[in-house]
């Protein structure tokens, strides 16, 4: 019979959505500026939680934010503990994504070959 794994899920979908209102109105630390939680991934017995987050503005730089949000896990965790009820609250490891800037980046590269796909088509057409 196979294993539901539905419910570890579930749950990391309410942390992320539970850590991102977090974020963005209880955490004061300034080493922590605008955050995107990518994704959660939550282990079977519920006691890690891998936290995976990108920047929007690159005004504070990958290594402050990681030290800011590791600061803040304890605190996050507390939080999480008070609004969501579980008997076990995961541990939070904070792990950047750095998917969203190499979309961004192979983005650019596809719009630069096709102008200059045009730009050579248009040069032979006269």
């Amino acid at each position: 019979m196979p294993k539901d794994h539905s419910r570890p899920r579930r749950v990391a979908e309410q942390i992320q959505r539970e850590l991102a209102e977090l974020l963005q109105l209880e955490l004061k630390d300034p080493r922590v500026g605008m955050v995107t939680l990518t994704d959660v991934e939550v282990t079977p017995d519920y006691a890690h939680a891998k936290v995976y987050f990108t920047l929007l503005n690159q005004g504070h730089s990958l290594e402050e934010t990681l030290v800011g949000l590791n600061r803040a896990a304890g605190f996050l965790r507390s939080q999480l503990a008070h609004r969501m009820r579980l008997r076990i609250v995961p541990q939070l490891h904070f792990v950047f994504d750095s998917s969203v800037e190499r979309g961004v980046q192979l983005s650019h590269l596809i719009e630069e070959a096709v102008s200059q796909e045009s730009d050579k088509q248009d040069q032979e057409e006269d």
